[in-house]
């Protein structure tokens, strides 16, 4: 009976864990970001990612992000090839999601960000898919915390080219605070 009870248990706790997966909402006073690569394109890549001066995670094809952070105007970027910032405006308690896109590079592959904007049914239709199907990916904080120290210059000397030259040569994305997610769609 004992061993019926712990399989039981482990079976039900599976099932939770599964289950537990999908969107998640923001913690209290905050927002959340779901960077997502829907497409198989440039799959084994992996794309770094920046929230302002810090470095926030990395990942590759067919995963995704979950980033939480304040709302109000942020600088979101990642870096490939090339660098490819977004800015972002964001309302506390609210969801949004970038699609991460994959572009031919003459060295490797190169990084877009998009924000998915929720008539966009197909890319919609695929990050419910990939989110539902599996947890997000998380870069441990020793690595975060490792990486922001030893990218710190190459950090620095990106935001420098961002703000003197690249914000006004380039026509970046913005994630405005109605392309939030609605409540409804999230379930």
């Amino acid at each position: 009976m004992k061993k019926l009870i712990v399989i039981l248990f482990f079976v039900l706790t599976g099932i939770y864990i599964v289950n537990a997966q999908g969107f998640q909402p923001p913690s209290e006073g905050k927002a959340v970001i779901y960077f997502a690569r829907v497409t198989m394109y440039g799959k084994p890549t992996s794309f770094e990612f920046f929230h302002q001066d810090q470095y926030i995670g990395i990942f590759k094809g067919g995963e995704y992000m979950r980033y939480e952070c304040d709302p109000g105007n942020q600088l979101f970027w990642a870096s490939s090839e090339n660098k490819e910032f977004i800015t972002a405006e964001l309302e506390a308690g609210n969801t949004y999601v970038v699609i991460v896109d994959v572009i031919m590079g003459a060295w490797k592959a190169r990084v877009g960000l998009t924000p998915l904007d929720i008539n966009d049914t197909e890319n919609w239709e695929r990050v419910k898919k990939l989110i539902s199907k599996k947890a997000p990916t998380v870069t441990p904080e020793k690595k975060i915390e490792k990486m922001n120290e030893k990218l710190a210059t190459f950090i620095s000397e990106k935001l420098e080219m961002y703000e003197s030259t690249w914000k006004n040569e380039h026509n970046y994305k913005h994630l405005s605070k109605e392309m939030a997610i609605p409540e409804e769609q999230l379930k």
